[in-house]
């Protein structure tokens, strides 16, 4: 008999999470059957997309989100005992699970990550990893020469958004929320890194012949004053507003008269759109970090039990680079 753990969406968010938002339960798991596989977890995800979709979601729900879990018993040929894979499973230390009956973002067995932790697989080998590389790359198409700006820059994605856009010949300005992390940012390549109390005045220092693409992860006043200083036929690609997850969203001006004069482009997007190209992004990452063109940061939280914990010090700024719970 195995006993799970899980965290209980107890009370509907307003404002910044806090503990009693959440409730730890247990439960007796279910036996096996044909086609479905037990895994227990390893690594488990927190990232800013929670915070927005739980409101869909019941209180009493499970939390949402990915982790990485080794399969301790299997009666399905594709997730064999021993194996690591990714899923969707929610914050449970372990989870009985029927791959076949799934959508969108399907579990699957890790590929080989060679020298690098199991532990990217919930990063840059992952779903922020695909994020920044289809985000970045199918949407705004950045070419040689060109400026991009990311704001969020020193999160799990926005740092591998700004690296890539290196890769590519672009000049990258990064925009993050404190001098250390503008300093991580220069240690990994960015161009120019900028503080959120200092883009006002800096950004056009930073991008003098003005800004080309622009990846979004924040929103708010931020991408007011990046999208003022866009060229013509600049690009955007929206992947998050953390900026107002937590509070009301901030009045800006209206942005129409940009997007007409400027000729510019805004799509946003959810990474589950190139779902059944999700291991091109993976195997594209691994083979950037091998040859040394891309690096990445974790930060962990040991323990399950500090799941909520980790999660509030995520959207309040804590981690640098990817924030991962260590069960």
């Amino acid at each position: 008999m195995v006993v799970a753990k899980k965290w209980i969406y107890a009370k509907a968010f307003s404002g910044l999470p806090t503990a009693e938002n959440f409730r730890l339960e247990e439960e007796t798991i279910a036996d096996v059957k044909d086609n479905e596989f037990l895994a227990e977890a390893l690594f488990l995800s927190v990232d800013p997309y929670m915070r927005p979709y739980m409101l869909e979601f019941p209180v009493g729900s499970v939390m949402i989100g990915g982790q990485v879990a080794k399969v301790l018993e299997s009666k399905h040929p594709k997730f064999p005992v021993g194996s690591y894979v990714h899923g969707s499973f929610g914050w449970r230390t372990h989870t009985v699970y029927n791959p076949d009956n799934e959508t969108g973002w399907k579990a699957y067995v890790l590929p080989d990550f060679g020298k690098e932790p199991l532990s990217l697989g919930l990063g840059v080998l992952g779903m922020p990893g695909n994020t920044a590389y289809f985000g970045l790359l199918e949407i705004c198409k950045p070419v040689a020469g060109e400026t991009v700006v990311v704001s969020g820059a020193a999160g799990a994605v926005g740092s591998l958004v700004g690296q890539i856009a290196k890769i590519k010949g672009c000049q990258v300005v990064g925009i993050a929320g404190t001098d250390d992390k503008c300093k991580w940012l220069k240690s990994i390549g960015f161009d120019h890194q900028e503080s959120y109390l200092e883009i006002c005045a800096e950004l056009k220092k930073a991008a003098p012949k003005g800004v080309d693409c622009y990846f979004d992860n924040v929103g708010g006043k931020i991408t007011e004053i990046v999208r003022g200083q866009m060229n013509t036929f600049g690009r955007i690609s929206v992947c998050g507003t953390i900026s107002n997850y937590n509070s009301q969203p901030e009045k800006v001006v209206d942005p129409q008269r940009d997007y007409v004069w400027k000729q510019l482009k805004q799509e946003g997007f959810i990474v589950h759109r190139w779902h059944e190209r999700q291991l091109e992004g993976i195997q594209q990452n691994l083979k950037w970090i091998q040859e040394g063109k891309l690096k990445y940061k974790e930060t962990f939280t040991e323990g399950f039990a500090n799941m909520p914990k980790a999660f509030i010090g995520m959207l309040t700024g804590e981690n640098t680079g990817k924030a991962v719970v260590k069960v």
